[in-house]
């Protein structure tokens, strides 16, 4: 997996800074916004950024949102994670995210250290909604505050993908024993 700070919602620039993001209670958007328009790509008559990152030839995108330090909480907290799309408000800057896909709401349980909570390719923008020039991640937590965790965020090339251990989604364990494969 190769890691693109550039395509980084999570974290902080800087040597030896967190990438990771820690929200603790409500909705909190991620600390970094990635803007499609770079200097000498094409842009839209809007100043939208031409570029349609979704679904398309071999390998595509694909978001990797991870656990990297468990969660607390001083009761049953829940965590859910979206992806949301802007375009430009004339000015160069954001204008009202749109959501484009919302995660479960996962139970305390689940958010442990290694568990993968969005695994899918990036997504092309859902019918009716124009493509974005800025995309951000969206971490909301309900039913009580977080005490502590952290979380990692971004879009990558490849991911390491196999099934998972048991029902636990941060151990990975391959195929299941007794599993044959023909020559």
């Amino acid at each position: 997996m190769i890691l693109d700070r550039l395509l980084t919602f999570t974290g902080t620039a800087g040597s030896g800074t967190a990438i990771t993001d820690s929200p603790t209670t409500g909705a909190t958007a991620s600390t970094n916004v990635i803007d499609w328009h770079i200097a000498g790509l094409p842009v839209l008559a809007s100043g939208d950024g031409a570029r349609d990152m979704g679904i398309g030839d071999n390998p595509a995108l694909k978001l990797l949102v991870q656990v990297t330090t468990t969660f607390t909480s001083g009761g049953a907290g829940t965590l859910s994670v979206a992806l949301q799309g802007a375009q430009d408000n004339g000015s160069g800057a954001p204008g009202s995210y749109t959501t484009w896909w919302l995660s479960p709401a996962y139970a305390l349980a689940t958010l442990v250290a290694g568990a993968r909570l969005y695994d899918m390719d990036f997504p092309r923008p859902p019918a009716g909604v124009a493509i974005p020039r800025f995309v951000q991640m969206v971490f909301t937590i309900a039913t009580a505050d977080m005490t502590a965790g952290a979380i990692y965020a971004g879009i990558v090339l490849d991911r390491m993908d196999q099934p998972y251990k048991g029902t636990s989604n941060a151990i990975m364990g391959g195929y299941p024993a007794g599993i044959t494969v023909s020559n």
